[in-house]
């Protein structure tokens, strides 16, 4: 029998619910009003300055409940459970008609969005292949094609709840689509692993 094998497929693990609604209600009430900082991107787009878990009792709770997942998200990545660090977090908040462009996260191994309020189905996150990728130079792209995970350049990630969680690799490009609906607030957030370790070459990471 036939079987097609994807190799080295890229992990996106997402947890439905990883924060409870008590927790989510309090960071929204908290850091919606702290999101002023302009993003050049969009101006219907804002963010909170760059926020450490030791910042709020709130990110303390969050740090606690996304670390695990960190752990079980890096042996996925790297073949160990290692300890991981939440090393920045920030909230976004995306009025209606603001968008994010394309983008990754530079110095970090795991990037996450947790959302903290519904998201309208037309601005849901997209995630999408790199653009200097290893695909070919010509490419079948029309309307009788069916895009699948082998062809198609983007990936609209399942409606989120509040309190949802998506962790993926800091590498991953994505972007959120002009927003029709009403604010839409995630945090987000960058991590590193407490160590990498190859053959006797190590190096660790943190203060």
């Amino acid at each position: 029998m036939d079987e097609v094998i994807g190799l080295f497929p890229t992990p996106l693990l997402r947890v439905p619910g990883a924060l409870d609604s008590t927790l989510v209600n309090g960071l929204v009430e908290h850091f919606s009003s702290l999101a002023v900082a302009a993003n050049n991107t969009s101006p219907n787009l804002t963010h909170t300055q760059m926020l450490q878990p030791g910042d709020s009792p709130l990110l303390v709770a969050a740090a606690a409940l996304i670390t695990p997942k960190l752990v079980d998200f890096g042996a996925l990545l790297f073949g160990e459970r290692i300890g991981w660090s939440l090393k920045e977090m920030w909230v976004n908040v995306l009025h209606t008609g603001g968008h994010q462009a394309m983008h990754n996260h530079a110095n970090s191994f795991v990037s996450g969005v947790v959302y903290l309020t519904p998201t309208h189905a037309a601005s849901q996150t997209v995630f999408m292949k790199s653009p200097g990728g290893h695909d070919f130079a010509f490419k079948n792209d029309h309307a009788r094609t069916t895009p699948g995970p082998f062809s198609a350049d983007k990936w609209i990630s399942p409606a989120p709840e509040p309190g949802d969680l998506v962790l993926f690799p800091s590498y991953l490009m994505h972007a959120v689509p002009p927003n029709p609906g009403q604010r839409r607030i995630t945090m987000a957030f960058n991590a590193i692993p407490a160590r990498l370790e190859s053959w006797g070459y190590k190096i660790s990471f943190g203060g």
